[in-house]
């Protein structure tokens, strides 16, 4: 892996961010797929369906030793522990494999994905880059200066159309369905939708939002690495990507301007 890292490196040397990130993900994407070909170490975190992998923490560290050579100034945060502290002010947010589960089950619904932020993570000025690269579709999407593409080709602008006209992606835990004000709260805001999907991998969800394959996104407790990538995407092609309150949680919406109003309308009713 050193001399596969040293020749990205020198590969990017002069790239911009943007190239950087749609090459970061997808080198990292294909390292976790080869590894799992090769036959993977699976550790549970907290529960048996939340699961790292040592092709996780392989494709970390790949990309944080990549930035460390090309963008040294920049901070760093990592799902899997990787933490560099930012000198510019900009940091790069990793997941490495997104949908780990769905990876270590050998499901191709997963991803590797990373957004370059300007300010504080959790609520950062700006976000500069998102990148999302599934690699069992050869597909990268990448928004970068309010653009959104797939594979190079640029996405439309989302549509608006109702919840009951289109499909809502979403998540909730079985724990969380034993824990009454947060299953109260989702069960209220999906209700209505055309139908619900659950497929366990947020940033692969995005991405299809963005892609208009799905009219919106509903989550709570997301973590930083699972929600900024997506988000670029979404608001890149004139969705809305909101956080809202409600039952004792934080929720993050997602999808055209409608769908979001919507589902956060249905969330505050229990604010």
């Amino acid at each position: 892996m050193v001399s596969m890292t040293a020749a990205f490196i020198s590969a990017h040397a002069d790239s911009d961010d943007a190239t950087l990130a749609a090459a970061l993900v997808e080198h990292a994407g294909h390292l976790a797929l080869r590894m799992r070909d090769d036959g993977l170490s699976t550790q549970q975190k907290t529960s048996v369906s939340d699961v790292v992998t040592d092709a996780d923490r392989a494709a970390e560290q790949f990309v944080a030793d990549a930035l460390e050579a090309l963008r040294p100034d920049d901070g760093v945060v990592g799902e899997e522990g990787a933490s560099r502290a930012s000198a510019s002010g900009r940091t790069w947010v990793i997941d490495p494999v997104d949908g780990t589960y769905n990876f270590s089950r050998g499901s191709d619904y997963f991803c590797s994905a990373l957004a370059l932020v300007d300010g504080a993570v959790g609520a950062p000025e700006q976000i500069l880059v998102g990148a999302v690269h599934r690699p069992a579709f050869a597909t990268t999407w990448l928004a970068d200066g309010g653009v959104a593409t797939r594979n190079g080709e640029r996405l439309p602008q989302l549509e608006d159309a109702g919840l009951d006209q289109l499909a809502l992606a979403t998540y909730l835990h079985p724990r969380s369905m034993s824990n009454e004000a947060i299953h109260k709260v989702w069960a209220s805001a999906v209700k209505d939708a055309a139908t619900i999907r659950m497929w366990g991998a947020g940033s692969v969800d995005l991405a299809t939002v963005a892609s208009g394959g799905i009219g919106g996104w509903l989550q709570h407790s997301v973590a930083d690495w699972d929600w900024l990538p997506g988000k670029a995407l979404v608001e890149a092609v004139g969705g809305r990507a909101i956080k809202v309150e409600a039952g004792g949680a934080t929720w993050c919406v997602a999808g055209n301007p409608l769908i979001v109003d919507e589902v956060a309308g249905k969330l505050t009713e229990h604010v």
